[in-house]
């Protein structure tokens, strides 16, 4: 069945109680990308009147055909235990695309590599693996990430981390780093001209401001995350933007200054957005991608080095998953691909520099 406005409560409450749940199966992160170009589907499958199992599609026009996609970011969700369940909603996704020319439905569920009782489950109706990605982190959305186990006290985490890494928290204390963790409206031009100068030290990619914006009109104000920023002496050095949803938080996006960076601010904002994460009730802090374990030649493994000193454990998912309905235009797709993904950052406003994760 097809979900309606009036359904958000109950949808949220399942994709939260999801042993696989994410941010990205939110209704509120469906509506972010309808400011994007996206359409937003949430389709459930209920038994005596409970939903059992749902899934959360984006639907984005091919340019310049009658043609469109169909994606699900952190989804499906259903119980392994009745698979009848994933036949149901592929189902009654196949009667989407039917009705919308939908070339492919491309889903990327958080099922850790390694569960073949998902994969098979998937091969059986027809899906089968996408084409290895070129993109950082491996894919869309970050198939390669690191965790940290909160559910311990807090001087039990603190503890786990690195000795540098408790070291520079603690210094960033005596330097005077303050944190934020609550930022209004007003911070996110802050937040953003920080996140512009990280991006042109470090060579990547930016969304639009409006973005921004959006994410906290859409997700913080709805009280799914937060904001945080950290100052020195009253300037803002840093900031982060951190979801959370039922027992797991992820850490999306990281912006700091180029002055005072000898002060460790990055260090403290990550504490503080764990010890934010656990007081919700997050037993999970996901800092999201990371280079694969064995690249260690990768421009990005000094993300797996900063995030190992937090105690964080490598994770990798099954990644990117397709169901083509039309071989031909799915095949016309793949080769142009790039080129639409290109044209599609422009647009964005983002500048030609090492790829990002699309969200």
């Amino acid at each position: 069945m097809l979900l309606e406005s009036q359904d958000k409560c109950r949808y949220n409450s399942f994709v939260s109680a999801c042993r696989h749940g994410s941010f990205l199966q939110a209704w509120e992160w469906g509506d972010l990308k309808a400011r994007t170009g996206w359409q937003p589907y949430r389709l459930a499958m209920e038994q005596d009147g409970e939903i059992v199992a749902a899934v959360q599609l984006l639907k984005r026009p091919v340019p310049k055909v009658r043609r469109c996609l169909l994606y699900s970011p952190g989804g499906p969700l259903f119980d392994i235990e009745q698979p009848e369940l994933l036949k149901a909603l592929l189902d009654e996704i196949r009667t989407l695309a039917r009705e919308y020319g939908a070339i492919a439905y491309k889903m990327d569920p958080a099922i850790v590599a390694g569960d073949t009782a998902h994969t098979q489950l998937f091969t059986r109706h027809g899906l089968r693996p996408a084409a290895s990605s070129k993109q950082a982190f491996g894919g869309t959305q970050p198939r390669y990430v690191m965790q940290v186990d909160i559910s311990p006290p807090e001087d039990e985490i603190l503890a786990a981390f690195k000795s540098k890494w408790r070291y520079n928290i603690r210094l960033a204390g005596r330097r005077g780093i303050t944190i934020s963790t609550d930022c209004g409206r007003d911070q996110v031009a802050d937040f953003y001209r920080i996140l512009l100068e990280t991006a042109q030290r470090d060579g990547f990619g930016v969304r639009a401001e409006s973005y921004f914006y959006d994410m906290y009109d859409l997700l913080i104000t709805a009280g799914l995350g937060s904001l945080f920023m950290a100052t020195c002496d009253g300037e803002p050095i840093a900031g982060a933007i951190t979801v959370a949803l039922g027992s797991h938080a992820w850490y999306l996006y990281g912006a700091s200054s180029n002055r005072h960076r000898e002060k460790m601010p990055n260090h403290l904002l990550q504490w503080e957005m764990m010890r934010w994460a656990k007081a919700r009730g997050c037993s999970v802090y996901d800092m999201r991608g990371v280079a694969h374990k064995d690249d260690t030649d990768s421009p990005l493994y000094g993300l797996n080095r900063f995030k190992e000193g937090f105690a964080a454990q490598y994770v990798e998912y099954i990644g990117e998953w397709d169901l083509i309905y039309s071989p031909i235009w799915y095949g016309l797709f793949r080769i142009a691909e790039p080129s639409i993904r290109k044209l599609r950052l422009l647009r964005a406003g983002r500048p030609k520099l090492t790829p990002t994760p699309e969200d």
